[in-house]
C-alpha cells in the first residue's frame, strides 16, 4: 500500500492433527481469502502444517515427508499472490529437526527461521522433539529451492525501506531477551509471531499485555497468530487468538475460539519516524543480518484501520472519563505547586467561553488541593464592544455555580480612548481587535502586581499551533495552564466536569453550547458576530492536522488521505485541502509567538513549548509542505 502502510492478516486455520495435506488445503483456502482482501503480510500459527500436538509423531519419517509435500502445495499456491506469507512447520535440516517459520511469496521460498526458545516445562515438552535454532546462520533446500536458514534474516521490501519483517516463534516472545529485540535493532519494523499458545484462565490478557508491550518497546508492528480448533484436547486447549499491534496500541484482535483472518494495516512510516525521534532506541549495524528481498506493491488501496477524527480524545466514554480526570488532576496539581511556591493567588480573565472556563475549573481544584478559600481567586470579566449577551450570562452562571466572586471591568471606553490617542482610523481592523486583547492582559497583569497575584493564561494548544492569539495580549500570562490541551479536548474536559459535579452542569452546558469566538468585533444586537471557525476553519480539522504533523512528522498528502477517511461524509476533499493549507501556513508563520510562551506543563504527547518539545526556526519555509498537497 501507499505511505508505508502494509495490509496485514493473522490467520488461524482449522487443524487436522498429523494430516499435512488437509492442513495445507485449509492454509491455501485462507491464503485465497487474504489475497481477495489485498493482504500484503499473512502470518499463520506455529506448526500449522502438521498441528502442534503431534507428540512423538514429529519423530516419524512419514510426518516429516508429508509435511514437506504440504509445503510444496502451499508454495505453489502462493504463485500470483502478492503477500509475504509465514507458515509454521517442522523442518529437517542438517540432521536436526526444527520448528520453523517458512516465508513464501509468489512461489518463492524467501527464508526459513527456526525457533529459538523451546519450552519443556509444565505441559510443554518441545525439547523432546526439536532443537533450538539459536545463532544458526546457513541455508536450506526446501520446495526444490535454496533459501537462507537461520535467526539472522530480515525480509526487506525492495521498493520501501520502512517495510522490513522478521519472525519469531511463540515462546521466543516470552523469554527475557526475545529475538525480536535484536531484529528490531537491526531494522525490522514488523515482527511476525507464529504461535501455539494454549488457553488458560488469565493467559489471554497476559499475552495481550506482552504483545502490546513488545510492540511499544520496539516501536514496531507485531502480528501474532496462534493455533486453534482441531488441535488435540487430550490435555490442553487452543483458542486461535490473533492480534495485530503497533507501537503499544492494539489495532485488531480476534475473539477466543475463532478460526479465520484478523486484518488491519500497520503504518511502517510512522514507526520509522518514532525510531528517529527516540534517540534512546538502540539500533545497530544490520551487517550481521541477511536481507531477503520481496516485492511490495505500493497501491492506493483503501484503509481498513480506524482513523479517529478526534485523535486527542479517546474513542470510548469510559476512557474519556478516566483521561479527563487525570488531565484535570495534572493541571490543578501543577498550578497548586506554582501557587504554593510563589505564595500568590490566581488572577485570570473570564470571558464566558470554553478556555477560560477550563482554566477556572483548574484554579478551583488547585485551591481545594491547597486548602485555600475560593474567595481569594481573583477572576475578572472585561466586557468590550464584541461581548455578547450569551457570554455575559455564562460568566454570571459560572460564578454562581463555582461559588466565586467575579469582578467586572468594562474596557470599551478605555480601548476607545487608546485608539484615539494613537490616531487610529476607527476601522474595525486588526489593531482595533488586538487593542482589546492587550488591554485585558494589561488589566490582569496590573491587578496581579497590585494584589500579589499570578496571572493564569487561558489559551490552548490549538491556538498556539495556529497563532490564534494576540502577541503580548492573550498570548501572555504568568502560567499557562491550558497550553498543551487542544481545543477538541477542552470540550470533553468541561463536559466531564459538568457530569462530575452536578451543581456545575447548567452553567457548563451553557458554555459548551456557546460558539467559539474571540468577541473582538461589535456584537450583532447582543449576539456573537465573530465566529472563529468561520474564519480559520473547524478546530476538529486543525487538531487532526496538528496531531499527525507534530506527533508523527507526517507528510501533508498522507495527512490528507487519513483525514478523508476520518471525516468521510462530513468534509469533502477540497474543504480538507483548503484548511490543511491554512493550518500549514499559520503553523509555520506563528513560531515567533511560540518562542516566548509562558510556563505550562505538558499534558499529552504533544507540546509546542520552545523550551521543551518543539524547537523550530521562526524563518522556516512551509514551501515543501504546501507543495506536497498540490
Amino acid at each position: 500500500m501507499k505511505y508505508g502502510f502494509i495490509k496485514t492478516a493473522a490467520a488461524t486455520p482449522h487443524i487436522s492433527v498429523a494430516d499435512p495435506s488437509a492442513n495445507a488445503a485449509e492454509i491455501i483456502k485462507l491464503i485465497g481469502q487474504a489475497d481477495i482482501c489485498g493482504v500484503e503480510l499473512l502470518v499463520f500459527p506455529e506448526l500449522c502444517v502438521t498441528g502442534y500436538t503431534c507428540g512423538e509423531l514429529f519423530l516419524s519419517d512419514v510426518l516429516i515427508h508429508s509435511a514437506g509435500n504440504a509445503l510444496n502445495m502451499v508454495c505453489k499456491a502462493t504463485v500470483g499472490k502478492k503477500a509475504i506469507i509465514f507458515v509454521g512447520s517442522p523442518v529437517w535440516n542438517g540432521g536436526k529437526l526444527y520448528s520453523c517459520a517458512i516465508a513464501f511469496q509468489n512461489g518463492k521460498v524467501l527464508g526459513v527461521v527456526p525457533k529459538t526458545a523451546l519450552p519443556s516445562y509444565s505441559e510443554f515438552y518441545e525439547l523432546r522433539h526439536f532443537v533450538s535454532g539459536r545463532d544458526i546462520s546457513g541455508s536450506i533446500k526446501l520446495c526444490g529451492q535454496s533459501a537462507p536458514f537461520g535467526t539472522d534474516i530480515i525480509f526487506a521490501a525492495k521498493n520501501n525501506d520502512t517495510v522490513k519483517i522478521a519472525a519469531e516463534i511463540c515462546e521466543d516472545m516470552f523469554i527475557i531477551s526475545p529475538p525480536s529485540n535484536r531484529h528490531a535493532q537491526a531494522g525490522a519494523s514488523v515482527i511476525a509471531n507464529l504461535s501455539a499458545s494454549n488457553e488458560l484462565i488469565g493467559k489471554s490478557d497476559y499475552r495481550k499485555t506482552l504483545i502490546k508491550s513488545q510492540s511499544g518497546r520496539l516501536s514496531a508492528g507485531y502480528v501474532y497468530a496462534s493455533a486453534g480448533t482441531g488441535e488435540s484436547v487430550s490435555d490442553i486447549i487452543f483458542s486461535g487468538f490473533r492480534i495485530i499491534s503497533e507501537n503499544g496500541e492494539i489495532l485488531a484482535a480476534s475473539g477466543l475460539f475463532e478460526s479465520g483472518l484478523t486484518l488491519c494495516e500497520i503504518d511502517t512510516q510512522r514507526l520509522a519516524y518514532e525510531r528517529r525521534r527516540l534517540n534512546v532506541f538502540e539500533s545497530y549495524d544490520s551487517n550481521g543480518y541477511r536481507m531477503s528481498e520481496f516485492n511490495f506493491d505500493e497501491t492506493g488501496a483503501e484503509l481498513m484501520r480506524h482513523i479517529s477524527p478526534l485523535p486527542f480524545v479517546p474513542d470510548d466514554l469510559k476512557s474519556v472519563s478516566s483521561r479527563a480526570e487525570l488531565i484535570l488532576q495534572m493541571q490543578s496539581r501543577a498550578l497548586a505547586e506554582r501557587l504554593k511556591f510563589t505564595r500568590l493567588n490566581a488572577v485570570l480573565g473570564i470571558s464566558g467561553g470554553l478556555d477560560s472556563c477550563l482554566a477556572l475549573l483548574a484554579v478551583v481544584r488547585s485551591y481545594e488541593i491547597l486548602g485555600r478559600s475560593k474567595k481569594d481567586i481573583i477572576a475578572v470579566t472585561m466586557p468590550g464592544p464584541g461581548t455578547s449577551v450569551k457570554t455575559v450570562e455564562n460568566v454570571s452562571e459560572l460564578a454562581e455555580a463555582l461559588g466565586i466572586q467575579i469582578r467586572k471591568i468594562p474596557i470599551t471606553d478605555i480601548v476607545g480612548k487608546h485608539l484615539t490617542d494613537i490616531k487610529h482610523s476607527g476601522k474595525k481592523d486588526i489593531a482595533y481587535e488586538n487593542a482589546q486583547a492587550r488591554e485585558r492582559t494589561q488589566i490582569l497583569m496590573d491587578i496581579a502586581n497590585a494584589e500579589e497575584g499570578l496571572v493564569i493564561g487561558t489559551g490552548d494548544l490549538s491556538e498556539n499551533a495556529l497563532g490564534w492569539c494576540t502577541y503580548n495580549g492573550d498570548h501572555m500570562s504568568m502560567y499557562a495552564v491550558n497550553s498543551s490541551v487542544p481545543k477538541t479536548l477542552v470540550k470533553y474536559l468541561v463536559s466531564y466536569e459538568s457530569e462530575r459535579v452536578i451543581k456545575y452542569k447548567k452553567a457548563l452546558l451553557s458554555i459548551l453550547n456557546t460558539e467559539i469566538s474571540p468577541e473582538l468585533l461589535p456584537s450583532d444586537n447582543g449576539k456573537i458576530s465573530q465566529k472563529t471557525e468561520d474564519i480559520i476553519g473547524p478546530y476538529e480539522l486543525h487538531d487532526f492536522f496538528l496531531y499527525y504533523t507534530v506527533r508523527f512528522g507526517q507528510k501533508p498528502d498522507k495527512t490528507l488521505m487519513l483525514a478523508l477517511k476520518a471525516f468521510k461524509g462530513k468534509y469533502d476533499r477540497e474543504e480538507i485541502k483548503k484548511y490543511l493549507r491554512v493550518f500549514i501556513e499559520r503553523f509555520f508563520a506563528s513560531q515567533f509567538k511560540r518562542n516566548c510562551v509562558p510556563d505550562g506543563i505538558k499534558i499529552g504527547t504533544i507540546s509546542l513549548s520552545s523550551r521543551g518539545d518543539w524547537r523550530m526556526a521562526t524563518e522556516s519555509s512551509a514551501k515543501e509542505w504546501l507543495d506536497s498537497i498540490k
